[in-house]
């Protein structure tokens, strides 16, 4: 059988929700303008993916390094990898692409078979998951170590179709831990809505388990600006945080009867705490751009130390709007320090999460 050719990995492979391709290639192809870098992107609507292709691959590959999944907004994932496997032998197809895999390194942390977030796509994984084991050995003969514990990248094999895949690395650290960037969180029991999911997600990956043992202590103070039913209070209480729900709305009686929680029946907009809290949440419908205001406005002015927020979308010139979203913050700040993350979150719909905390 013919070697398979692996050319160095200089484009990028961005998985991301099924509509969400032009969306995805616009922010890809911004961030590459921003380092000097001209290529084009190719993104087939309702794909869930687009790859990034650099005119020039050496230069690609120091972008590829410099980008994090954590730090993009639409992408869920950022691989880095080399072209198409097509009309792979469906007798053996795991020698084709352990043999590419192999032109990427010699030790990965993780092997992830993963399928684009479409039905055509969950179809295929159920198709491709026995593959797993034949790989794992196919890999191992060519000298390609998967679990190592201290490798700095993980392995992606990628599949379009049951004969194409893409075969690529994204470095640990820099990229989800998840497989296909997908945050697979499970309805918590007693949740009122939920909504408590994307708020459960939003701290997982803008803050980590680990670092929210500190920064989300029993006893802190937050504000759910609103808050009805009670899907992102629930999440705060749980952490033993102090909730003051503002919100006209009905919230959930259990929630109430935590003693953690104090319902203000009052517009979001227009509360302002009589002091400064930890935590400021909100999940209101209204214009991405206000909402967004609001959330800087809180930060900037000291009425909280962190927030997470949501911004609703339009469903056209949704990039545009994340870039106005991010004036608005800027504005706030009026030149102080600030630290900013936006992510269209697995939870999320036709909306993005963000996260806002001034430097101290």
């Amino acid at each position: 059988m013919p070697k398979a050719r692996f050319v160095s990995a200089a484009s990028l492979l961005a998985y991301c929700r099924a509509g969400f391709e032009r969306e995805c290639a616009q922010e890809i192809t911004a961030l590459a303008l921003e380092a000097g870098l001209s290529g084009f992107v190719k993104a087939r609507p309702d794909s869930a993916f687009a790859i990034f292709q650099p005119d020039d691959p050496a230069a690609g590959l120091p972008f590829a390094l410099g980008l994090d999944a954590a730090d993009v907004v639409f992408p869920r994932q950022i691989v880095r990898c080399g072209p198409l496997l097509a009309d792979l032998p469906v007798g053996d197809r795991v020698v084709p692409i352990a043999e590419a895999a192999a032109g990427q390194g010699q030790a990965f942390r993780e092997l992830f078979l993963e399928t684009p977030d479409t039905n055509d796509g969950k179809a295929l994984a159920s198709l491709i998951r026995p593959l797993e084991p034949h790989l794992r050995r196919a890999l191992s003969k060519a000298g390609v170590a998967i679990d190592v514990a201290d490798a700095a990248e993980r392995l992606h094999v990628f599949f379009v179709g049951g004969t194409a895949c893409h075969a690529g690395v994204s470095r640990v650290g820099a990229s989800s831990s998840w497989p296909m960037g997908i945050a697979r969180l499970r309805m918590p029991r007693g949740a009122p809505s939920r909504s408590t999911l994307k708020l459960g997600e939003a701290l997982e990956t803008f803050v980590g388990e680990a670092a929210l043992a500190k920064r989300m202590r029993p006893g802190m103070t937050a504000v759910d600006l609103g808050a009805s039913p009670g899907g992102w209070t629930w999440q705060l209480v749980r952490r033993g945080l102090m909730v003051t729900a503002v919100d006209n709305g009905p919230m959930d009686p259990a929630l109430l009867d935590s003693g953690q929680v104090r319902h203000r029946r009052e517009d979001g907009f227009g509360f302002r705490p009589p002091v400064p809290v930890d935590w400021m949440v909100c999940d209101m419908v209204e214009s991405p751009s206000r909402v967004c205001a609001l959330a800087a406005q809180w930060v900037a002015r000291g009425w909280c130390r962190e927030t997470v927020f949501n911004l609703k979308l339009p469903m056209k010139k949704r990039w545009e709007e994340v870039t106005r979203a991010r004036g608005f913050v800027a504005e706030a700040f009026g030149g102080a320090a600030y630290r900013l993350r936006m992510k269209h979150l697995y939870h999320d719909r036709e909306e993005i999460t963000g996260w806002l905390a001034a430097e101290r």
